[in-house]
């Protein structure tokens, strides 16, 4: 950033650079791209508040449940893989699925620190009667793409997140509805 003199006031006021000439033209590309950010982020959350209303649970505690009801018998520590989540997030978010009586955790054998889960029947009703897509609506628009564009996203975007000053790295293993 270029710092200049002002007037007789002996201040120095900092100047951020306007565009370059060359990139004038791009400049209209730019903020068609934050725009699409913009409907991306706001598509979201609205699909999240819907949920949300629909059936009162937030949009990963669904996913949660439809990937328990894909997988019965499925680990917590198999579910937070799938989710992309912490374990410690995985295990909070069952805790209020357990305290609603929509999923059951059960230990098997003798290693009691293994722990099972599976949808109870109210689960199965509320989830049968949840907004779709369960897995959310980017997560399925990325299931809809083609294998070759979502590399291509993965590595733009990489690239995006890599530029940024300001990045909270935390934010990978939380949950896009609690976001």
């Amino acid at each position: 950033m270029a710092k200049r003199k002002t007037g007789g006031s002996g201040k120095t006021k900092v100047q951020t650079p306007g565009p370059r000439p060359a990139a004038l033209g791009d400049q209209k590309q730019r903020l068609e791209i934050l725009k699409q950010f913009r409907v991306l982020l706001r598509s979201i959350k609205r699909h999240y508040q819907w949920v949300e209303d629909e059936c009162g649970l937030s949009g990963a505690q669904v996913w949660a449940m439809a990937e328990i009801a894909g997988a019965p018998r499925i680990k917590v520590s198999d579910l937070a893989k799938s989710l992309g989540v912490h374990l410690s997030t995985a295990s909070n978010m069952l805790r209020r699925l357990e305290e609603l009586a929509l999923v059951r955790r059960m230990r098997i054998g003798d290693d009691h620190r293994v722990v099972q889960l599976k949808l109870s029947a109210k689960g199965g009703r509320l989830l049968a009667r949840a907004p779709r897509p369960l897995v959310g609506i980017l997560q399925q628009a990325l299931l809809d793409l083609p294998q070759s564009r979502v590399d291509s996203l993965h590595s733009d975007l990489g690239e995006v997140i890599r530029t940024i000053k300001f990045k909270d790295t935390k934010a990978r293993a939380t949950p896009l509805s609690d976001l």
